[in-house]
């Protein structure tokens, strides 16, 4: 019975991490939430970027957004060193969370299964930090190959088509960033487990409403769409990322 609830915990937890990220995903497309906000936002940052003479600036933003994923990045294979050495000292670590309040023993495989999801969870972050590194790069070669402001040859559609080249791939970057980051809450989730499976449900649970809340209806996301005029659609174009909360 105690295995089968472990298992069940296990599996609710991937039910969330699946679910919410499909589930936003597809949320986004008809409300507004911080990516689609800030998908705008990084279009409109690449067509002023064409408008500028000194791109200095713009080069830096990216360099210092490449640099956080950098960071992030590096504290994953940290990380995952320290899951690596834990599972080379299991009974070491049981004995060590047998001794803290409201924890439980449980079998060895159950223990490490726990640092295997663990594993796993930072695995798949870093895949998504380096990723997010890798688009950022893309973005860096794009804004030094990006037509100057004073060049005549290049046409307005040229331009256009070059801003929402480059602002996609800051998207893409940005989308992988977040969730390498969500990745990190989920993996709070999985260090309530080894104290019970119910606080694994119960965290689980927990940050998916904490993800939900803060892309769709936190102060942050009111204060960004503030920034923005949206025009008003053409009849029978609803303009689904202008909807209100």
């Amino acid at each position: 019975m105690g295995n089968l609830l472990e298992l069940l915990a296990l599996l609710w937890f991937f039910a969330c991490w699946m679910g919410y990220t499909l589930y936003s995903r597809r949320r986004a497309a008809d409300r507004s939430c911080l990516s689609n906000t800030l998908d705008l936002y990084r279009e409109d940052w690449m067509r002023v970027m064409l408008r500028r003479t000194n791109r200095i600036a713009d080069a830096s933003v990216v360099g210092n957004l490449e640099r956080n994923g950098a960071f992030f990045a590096s504290s994953c294979l940290l990380i995952l060193a320290g899951i690596i050495t834990a599972l080379g000292y299991t009974s070491q670590a049981m004995e060590v969370f047998a001794t803290l309040p409201f924890s439980t023993a449980p079998s060895r495989e159950i223990w490490e299964l726990r640092l295997v999801t663990l594993l796993v969870v930072f695995v798949y972050a870093f895949f998504k930090f380096t990723w997010s590194m890798r688009m950022y790069n893309f973005v860096s070669v794009m804004i030094g190959s990006a037509p100057l402001a004073d060049d005549s040859k290049i046409s307005p559609a040229a331009r256009e088509a070059f801003a929402r080249s480059a602002g996609n791939i800051c998207n893409l970057a940005g989308d992988a960033f977040n969730l390498g980051l969500r990745s990190y809450y989920y993996a709070l989730a999985v260090v309530a487990w080894f104290f019970s499976p119910i606080a694994f449900i119960v965290a689980s649970t927990v940050v998916v409403i904490v993800l939900y809340r803060r892309e769709f209806c936190s102060d942050a996301l009111g204060a960004l769409r503030s920034g923005k005029v949206f025009e008003e659609p053409l009849p029978g174009k609803a303009d689904p990322a202008s909807k209100p909360n």
